[in-house]
């Protein structure tokens, strides 16, 4: 199994408040790969990666997205480097610029704590 769907299996787990739909990015590229819903604050979309070293990797459609729709839309990155143990953290999409570059040193909204990500997600509204 993939690394990214193994995430997306923990991400499912751990959040159960939110209802969760897998998109297939394949039928419109850059596209992420969850769609979100709650009651308290409508659809969002999360994009998931999985990184070993400081650079996070985007196709330039990705990028496009993320720095085109700011609004209700997310990055979860799963850092899991050689020798150490494994990390979550959720980002808005307008992080994206800090991630190409080092997403150690870009501040994300939440980091390994599941009920604190899903509350973010939760709570974050259209008009915020």
């Amino acid at each position: 199994m993939k690394r990214e769907s193994k995430l997306w299996l923990t991400i499912k787990k751990n959040t159960p408040k939110i209802s969760w739909t897998r998109l297939e990015s394949w039928a419109s590229y850059g596209v992420p790969d969850l769609l979100g819903y709650h009651d308290s604050c409508g659809f969002f979309m999360c994009e998931l990666k999985c990184a070993t070293g400081p650079k996070v990797s985007f196709s330039p459609h990705q990028k496009l997205f993320h720095m085109t729709k700011t609004k209700r839309n997310f990055i979860i990155v799963e850092q899991s480097p050689k020798g150490s143990p494994r990390s979550i953290k959720l980002y808005e999409s307008s992080a994206i610029h800090g991630l190409l570059i080092d997403h150690r040193e870009t501040p994300c909204l939440a980091l390994d704590d599941w009920d604190h990500i899903q509350r973010v997600l939760i709570n974050t509204r259209l008009d915020a």
